[in-house]
């Protein structure tokens, strides 16, 4: 079986959503999912339901920005 980074990602640069932040990582940025795959928000609290745009997408996670 393929390691789960081969597979093709739930989102992609530029994808709007709105996530809710389900725990804050170490550096202190909001941790998000969708469909499994990690979203980190930059200056989300956990709990906090945001508006997003997805700026980078990796192997294993993406990185996004609230939006206004």
């Amino acid at each position: 079986m393929k390691p789960n980074y081969f597979l093709p990602k739930p989102v992609k640069v530029g994808d709007e959503l709105d996530l809710t932040i389900e725990a804050v990582a170490s550096k202190g940025d909001g941790i998000a999912k969708k469909d499994g795959y990690v979203i980190f928000v930059a200056g989300a609290k956990q709990g906090d339901t945001v508006k997003v745009k997805v700026t980078d997408v990796r192997a294993r996670f993406a990185i996004a920005e609230k939006v206004a």
